[in-house]
């Protein structure tokens, strides 16, 4: 890989550079700057993400013909370092990441024509139905069930751990759709209507304070035919598809080295006189191994994001190591923010969104996320396959066990 960038791709990153400090509000900073979860609010990722695809950039990695913005991989990846340089808020990827390039790879001409605009308008805002009560790390036992009546199918089962199902008007998931030998086959992967009579959304509120997360019931839930994606029976491999994209898709190591750099200087307003030499050894030894561990993951993105050219996927080990490192490394920050704030991260502060507080915290602004975004932090290594999984599938084809 060549790392120096050319003279063009200098000239880009000054118009990102300046796109951003034009575009983005102080007010989407802050927000962004206290999301303690995993995702942004539904207003604010809306609101940027309409602010991008004014400007054409609401699909940093799709390609043209489907309304991206058909970057090379150096734009792309220059645009997701500056972003997240910048604190903006990160683009929603239930539409982006995960189902727009399922749509874009097994969709009807019909499915894409109708999807892929209001994925980027912000008009559609989904979430994912693949977990259920008993079938998490092992998937392919799920049980929620789509029976065929005539143009629809009639569906009833179980989603769970379903991030922003109260906000989504739509949930991909995966529906059992006839009893096979092998578990994997007789899945197939449709898109729902959340407005659909028969579905109940019910809280499950994180350990870390927030409402991200619900269970969601199907109760003869009538889904039309047409809103399947490819072949049924095939959902197992259109699914695998997209947690490629899910575990790989995005650059991470420029957000963890932003969350990186604010525990930085946290640890310097906290140590007394904000000299980075007066650092508690312990501290400091910690954030060098972290940023060290961020240069290697991010060697490790830019290959993986080699392969990212239009229609390729990133491949399933990539995007387990990927995953299973970014997982750790946010898990790794979170966890020096605390002991950095010391007996102050005890302090618990409950109304949420943070962003939207009108009276004073019980802690300064710049630690009140650290905690909940702490506690929230430890599922990391749980959704999108667990970082037992992550290890079994690169040890398998990697190391042949």
């Amino acid at each position: 890989m060549n790392l120096e960038f050319s003279p063009e791709e200098r000239a880009f990153q000054a118009e990102v550079r300046a796109f951003l400090d034009e575009k983005l509000a102080s007010d989407l900073r802050r927000a962004n700057a206290l999301t303690a979860s995993v995702f942004s609010e539904p207003d604010i990722h809306r609101r940027w993400q309409r602010i991008l695809n004014d400007r054409g950039w609401g699909a940093p990695s799709w390609p043209k013909e489907y309304g991206g913005t058909g970057w090379s991989l150096t734009q792309r990846y220059i645009f997701e370092i500056e972003a997240a340089r910048a604190g903006s808020p990160p683009l929603q990827p239930m539409g982006l990441r995960m189902v727009g390039p399922v749509i874009m790879k097994f969709g009807t001409q019909a499915q894409k024509e109708f999807y892929l605009p209001r994925i980027l308008s912000a008009d559609d805002y989904w979430c994912q139905g693949y977990s259920e009560p008993g079938a998490g790390s092992d998937l392919a036992s799920l049980k929620t069930r789509a029976a065929r009546d005539g143009d629809h199918y009639v569906v009833n089962g179980s989603k769970i751990w379903t991030s922003h199902a109260h906000f989504a008007n739509r949930m991909f998931a995966l529906v059992r759709t006839s009893d096979e030998p092998r578990k994997q086959d007789g899945i197939s992967f449709i898109l729902i209507d959340m407005d659909t009579p028969g579905i109940t959304v019910r809280p499950i509120l994180t350990i870390g304070g927030d409402h991200e997360t619900n269970q969601v019931f199907f109760d003869d839930v009538r889904v039309p035919v047409a809103n399947r994606i490819g072949a049924e029976g095939q959902g197992w491999s259109y699914g695998k598809y997209l947690l490629e994209f899910e575990r790989g898709g995005a650059m991470a190591s420029g957000r963890l080295r932003a969350g990186l750099r604010h525990v930085e200087r946290l640890a310097r307003r906290y140590s007394g006189n904000g000299s980075s030499a007066s650092l508690d050894h312990s501290i400091a030894l910690r954030l060098s191994q972290i940023e060290i561990d961020i240069d290697a993951l991010e060697m490790t993105e830019l290959r993986l994001m080699s392969s990212l050219q239009t229609g390729q996927n990133p491949g399933s080990v990539s995007s387990s190591i990927s995953k299973l490192r970014n997982s750790e490394l946010k898990q790794a920050i979170t966890s020096l923010a605390v002991d950095v704030l010391c007996e102050d991260a005890l302090v618990w502060e409950p109304r949420r969104p943070l962003h939207e507080l009108n009276q004073p915290a019980m802690l300064e602004e710049d630690a009140l996320a650290a905690l909940p975004e702490y506690l929230n932090g430890r599922a990391y290594t749980i959704f999108g396959g667990t970082s037992e999984v992550q290890r079994d599938i690169i040890a398998k084809v990697v190391i042949g066990l």
